[in-house]
Parts: C-alpha cells; structure tokens; sequence
C-alpha cells in the first residue's frame, strides 16, 4: 500500500522532523510504501501542498492519508469534514498518528467529528477573546493595528536635511 505523509507548520521557524519522524516510523512499522508532503508557513487559504496531495488522493495516486494530528489537516471543522468524507467515499485510508484515529471505523470518524468539533470551539473562544480584547483597547483610547510607516525624511544631526529643488 502507498501512503502520503502530510506534514505542516505554521511558521518557517518550527520543524517538520517533530512530525516526519514518527509518522516515517509508523509507515515502516506497517509496511507501507511513503511519500512525504512537506508544508511551510501556511495560510486558512493557501495550502497548495496540501491541495496537490488532496487531488491526488482524490484521483487514488496513494492509498493512505497519513498526518499527525487532525489539525495539521485542516483549520476548521467543515474543511475538515467534508476533505475526510469525501476521501472516506474514494476508499482512503485516513490516519491520524497523534489521537490514535483511523477513519476507517465509525468509532474512529465519530471520534474525529468530536476531536473537531472542540478544535472549532476552542478557535472560536480564542477569536470572542481576541474581539473582546481589542474592543476594550479602543474604548480606553489605545490605538490598534500596526504603527504606520513614516514618510520623507527624517532630520539628523550631521546630515545635510535639505531638500534639493
């Protein structure tokens, strides 16, 4: 069987080996042909690893959709929903490393829908907070967002300032 091991963080500073290892380990222990599918610095909206490997697993290149953990798959809960239904349907093999899930088992897609489901709440409550945060920044005068860039020039001693006509 040939699996795909997906892999992604969200910043160029953190390392995919935390990830890789494991799941390499995992592919071998069970004796699957692998290969990886390395993602860097992804937005909600722009994951084009993972939107290769998706078609290709749509179109049966690999057996197995091998990742971490649920969230290294997807940002919210319909993405994650609809991508793991709609590869359960091609006949798929999805696993989960972290949280031990294999959705090829109704326990193991019930468990991800819950698994889910509480990811989207916990975004959800960060995001009340971070609204809740900021409104109360601006009722006590703070200024929000990033401080704007200067223009011109600036007026330093020892430098000649002066404009040329």
């Amino acid at each position: 069987m040939k699996a795909a091991i997906y892999v992604r963080v969200s910043r160029t500073d953190q390392i995919l080996e935390n990830q890789i290892n494991p799941l390499v380990e995992y592919a071998k222990r069970m004796g699957w042909e692998y290969e990886i599918f390395e993602e860097k610095e992804s937005t909600r909206k722009t994951r084009p690893i993972q939107w290769k490997l998706y078609n290709a697993l749509l179109h049966k290149e690999y057996d197995i959709l091998l990742f971490h953990k649920l969230d290294r798959w997807a940002r919210s809960l319909r993405e994650l929903v609809t991508h793991m239904e709609t590869l359960y349907e091609k006949g798929v093999i999805i696993v989960s490393y972290m949280e031990n899930i294999d959705l090829s088992t109704s326990s193991g897609r019930l468990m991800m829908q819950i698994m889910a489901s509480f990811a989207q709440f916990e975004r959800d409550i960060i995001r009340e907070r971070t609204l809740s945060g900021l409104a109360r920044a601006k009722a006590q005068g703070k200024k929000l967002g990033r401080p704007r860039k200067k223009r011109g020039y600036e007026k330093r001693e020892g430098v000649n300032n002066e404009l040329s006509p």
